[in-house]
């Protein structure tokens, strides 16, 4: 049975076409590879970036998914935005308050949120936040640092 392709899905398929250009120009740990390849890392070896005076982060890339560590300073923002990745975002220590769907929610340390692909969220760090974010397929804006909303 042949499945037609939704606007998400092409979407989708265009942020992946745009990341496997982007792991070809840039030395991203984890590049994606033509397969999915096995690799090791340690967070102490991967790039802290410092994104402004409250955020930073880290991110591996795979073949088709993202891992980032995102460090928030007590008040951080991420302020609102969307993307064409599904995002599962897992608080190991501290607390962040979402603005989703019309709604406050709080994600405290041991708890997760999954927020499907192109719905604007928010975010404000209720204390210092240790904070694991998956993306499928990887983030072509944060590998590219095209990524303005999160730097200041």
């Amino acid at each position: 049975m042949k499945r037609s392709k939704t606007k998400g899905s092409a979407a989708t398929g265009r942020a992946a076409t745009a990341a496997k250009r982007v792991f070809k120009q840039k030395g991203v740990a984890g590049a994606r590879p033509a397969k999915a390849t096995l690799k090791h890392f340690n967070w102490t070896d991967v790039e802290l970036e410092q994104l402004n005076p409250l955020l930073q982060r880290q991110f591996v890339v795979g073949r088709d998914i993202m891992v980032a560590r995102v460090l928030l300073k007590k008040g951080a923002v991420v302020p609102e935005h969307s993307h064409v990745n599904e995002q599962i975002t897992y608080i190991l220590e501290g607390a962040l308050k979402f603005r989703i769907a019309g709604r406050e929610i709080i994600v405290n340390a041991g708890e997760v949120l999954t927020i499907p692909p192109e719905m604007p969220h928010a975010a404000e760090a209720m204390a210092d936040t240790v904070d694991l974010d998956v993306f499928n397929p990887p983030r072509a804006d944060w590998i590219n640092k095209d990524d303005s909303y999160l730097r200041g």
